[in-house]
């Protein structure tokens, strides 16, 4: 009979934007000491939270068995995570109630038997290593390369840990650093096989293979994080990141905002600064026809409960012609509308150039440069509008709400759900009657659905 063996794993997983760029990081612990003995960490392409708590913790339980291959029924494992949403389900107290989490569910279940693993809720400030960890695989994944243990930080990040309060381990310390180098290899079949039995879907992204993520445990008096042998890790060619799977969280019905953009003035076709400080114009035939047809839009999608208008008259119009369709009133919101454009309102970009370069440039290099004459910047503009986006998701969980609003509050709306600079303000391109999608779950992330092709509402 193999001699007991206990560690403690603790992982974790992230995304920017939820769905968005993802990535875990896990650690093995030795519970008598406190060290680490192996890290993974692992870039999963575009995912959400909890897919990719899911699966640090896949990786983190699989680690722990390839440390110890030999030890069979007698591994016994202490997950630690920050995520309450795993420690409850995979302790069986929380029902499993999203389909695309059932398969991360059970692959994390199929990796060692039930009753070797134990799980604990920590506070994130206690899962720093863990977290770090998965951090540096996304920032590796934006780069366009594979996590590498030699670079990672986490260790050095990590809290000062005290010996666990498990049973003291049984057997020799050192047969645990001993079975680093098996851990390498061992994990990537480990994986595999567990793949092979709990595929997870991806719909509508092509399966394409993934690398196995790369483990490191350290070689006797080495710290962990600098292990010079990182073998048998397949490496990502750069510039070219991995596709992942992305899902819903199982966080109940998100807030859905809508957001349309108002339907064509006779400034939009010219290009000129059209804020909240100039003429407020009205639609257009061609802008009454875009908002007629996105009427029919919304009306044959049926999914729209409430609308809510900026103030200004080009879509309060557009907001109109769908409430009419809809058979819905239309909440105005002075969050919504417009930047102030002071002085460039009415003109073009190369009219505003010519006289006011200076302001132009400045104005172009800072969001809290204000247009001149005393507009508004887009610091302003950005504090506004997520005031009204707050006031308008705390009382929209599980419902759709149509936003028609205007090119700047779309853009900042969509560029603080994707946690995207200032500056990606100056990269977005909106139609006019254009749609954009942003869901907010109950953990406070985002997921953006971008609808720019605007033929459908011609």
């Amino acid at each position: 009979m193999s001699a007991a063996r206990q560690v403690v794993v603790e992982a974790d997983g992230g995304s920017r934007g939820n769905p968005g760029p993802a990535g875990y990081g896990a650690v093995v612990i030795d519970p008598a000491t406190g060290e680490p003995l192996a890290e993974t960490a692992e870039y999963i392409g575009v995912a959400t939270n909890n897919v990719a708590e899911y699966r640090g913790l896949i990786a983190g339980l699989t680690a722990a068995k390839a440390l110890f291959p030999d030890a069979g029924d007698a591994l016994r494992v202490h997950v630690r995570m920050d995520s309450k949403l795993v420690v409850e389900q995979m302790s069986g107290r929380w029902k499993i109630k999203h389909p695309d989490m059932k398969p991360l569910a059970a692959r994390a279940a199929a990796v060692l038997p039930p009753s070797s693993v134990t799980y604990e809720w920590i506070p994130r400030a206690q899962n720093k290593h863990a977290d770090r960890l998965a951090n540096e695989a996304m920032d590796a994944g934006r780069d366009g390369r594979q996590w590498e243990a030699s670079a990672s930080t986490a260790v050095l990040d990590a809290p000062a840990r005290t010996p666990s309060t498990l049973p003291p381990v049984q057997g020799p310390p050192g047969d645990q650093v001993a079975g680093a180098a098996k851990a390498r290899a061992a994990l990537a079949a480990a994986r595999g096989a567990a793949d092979t039995l709990f595929p997870v879907p991806e719909p509508g992204v092509p399966d394409t293979a993934v690398p196995a993520a790369p483990v490191s445990a350290p070689a006797p008096g080495q710290p962990a994080g600098t292990a010079s042998e990182k073998a048998g890790a397949p490496q990502q060619k750069a510039g070219v990141p991995q596709t992942g799977w992305g899902s819903a969280p199982d966080l109940g019905a998100p807030a859905t905002l809508v957001l349309l953009r108002h339907g064509e003035t006779a400034l939009t076709p010219e290009k000129r600064f059209s804020g909240s400080g100039g003429t407020d114009p009205e639609l257009s035939a061609t802008g009454r026809g875009q908002a007629e047809r996105a009427a029919g839009h919304f009306a044959a999608l049926g999914t729209v409960q409430e609308i809510v208008s900026s103030p200004l008259r080009r879509c309060r119009e557009t907001a109109a012609a769908v409430a009419d369709r809809l058979g819905l009133d239309v909440r105005i919101d002075e969050g919504l509308r417009e930047t102030d454009f002071g002085a460039w309102e009415g003109l073009t970009f190369g009219e505003v150039r010519e006289r006011y370069a200076d302001d132009l440039t400045a104005w172009l290099a800072s969001p809290d440069t204000a247009p001149t004459g005393g507009g508004e910047s887009f610091a302003e503009v950005a504090e506004r509008v997520a005031a009204a986006r707050d006031r308008i998701v705390a009382r929209s969980a599980g419902r759709t709400v149509l936003l028609v609003t205007h090119v700047t509050p779309i853009k900042t709306l969509v560029r603080l759900a994707l946690g995207a600079p200032p500056e990606a303000l100056f990269r977005m391109e909106l139609s006019a009657a254009s749609i954009s999608t942003v869901a907010y779950y109950a953990d406070g992330n985002a997921s953006v659905r971008l609808l720019n092709d605007t033929s459908h509402l011609r």
